[in-house]
């Protein structure tokens, strides 16, 4: 076992492994009129959306993103702000981007991103968004909710669990930030957040083992 997953046993590592496929919708990346990289601790969403842009999928990158707990001190000036700076040094041309620098949750990412593509005088018809791996699900049902005449794709790095934690460094966190999204997939929709998503039955069974191990940090407060 890694050192980054000594703290978990291994059948816990197995149920993160069905929480992590699930998350991921498994999309074919194709061209799209716009992309919308979403903020969050994780520069790899913009390194992604650089790699994506030029392989031609989009014209427009959207950067999206204030701040949040978790990010004011590694992105001071702004998730957004910061994706925008690492994508143009990896060969976006600045003139791509648009940035919008205020959101604090997915809602507001696409909410904001829309008025800001809206605003670049673009219509489209296709969005691609990119998002770390375990939140495309979310973002998804987000995007269907409140976008529902455009449609939506998603990506994120092609990473399997075992390496997305060794770039994070922390397993432990890493698997309550998938029990975290995977609780909002199910509760979201209850609050006209998002559309509602089936989740499989042992995929379940493994979100409820996680929580009784006490993979609770990124649980909606009570």
């Amino acid at each position: 076992m890694s050192d980054s997953r000594q703290a978990i046993t291994e059948d816990q590592w197995r149920r993160a492994a069905l929480i992590w496929d699930y998350h991921q919708m498994h999309h074919q990346p194709r061209p799209a009129d716009v992309a919308i990289g979403l903020g969050s601790h994780d520069l790899g969403v913009a390194a992604h959306s650089a790699e994506l842009y030029r392989a031609g999928l989009f014209p427009i990158l959207v950067f999206t993103g204030g701040n949040s707990p978790t990010t004011a001190k590694v992105f001071p000036r702004g998730e957004a702000v910061h994706f925008r700076e690492h994508a143009i040094e990896l060969g976006v041309p600045a003139e791509a981007i648009l940035l919008e620098p205020k959101a604090g949750n997915t809602g507001q990412n696409v909410t904001l991103s829309r008025e800001v593509i809206a605003a670049a005088g673009i219509t489209p018809t296709r969005v691609l968004l990119v998002s770390k791996p375990y939140m495309e699900r979310r973002s998804f049902a987000t995007a269907r909710r409140l976008w529902p005449d455009v449609e939506i794709l998603c990506a994120s790095e092609p990473l399997e669990l075992d390496d997305y934690v060794k770039s994070i460094g922390d397993a432990r966190l890493v698997l309550d930030m998938l029990v975290g999204d995977l609780q909002r997939v199910v509760e979201y929709p209850k609050l006209g957040f998002a559309i509602e998503q089936e989740v499989p039955k042992d995929v379940h069974a493994a979100y409820e083992s996680l929580i009784r191990a006490g993979f609770t940090s990124r649980l909606i407060p009570s």
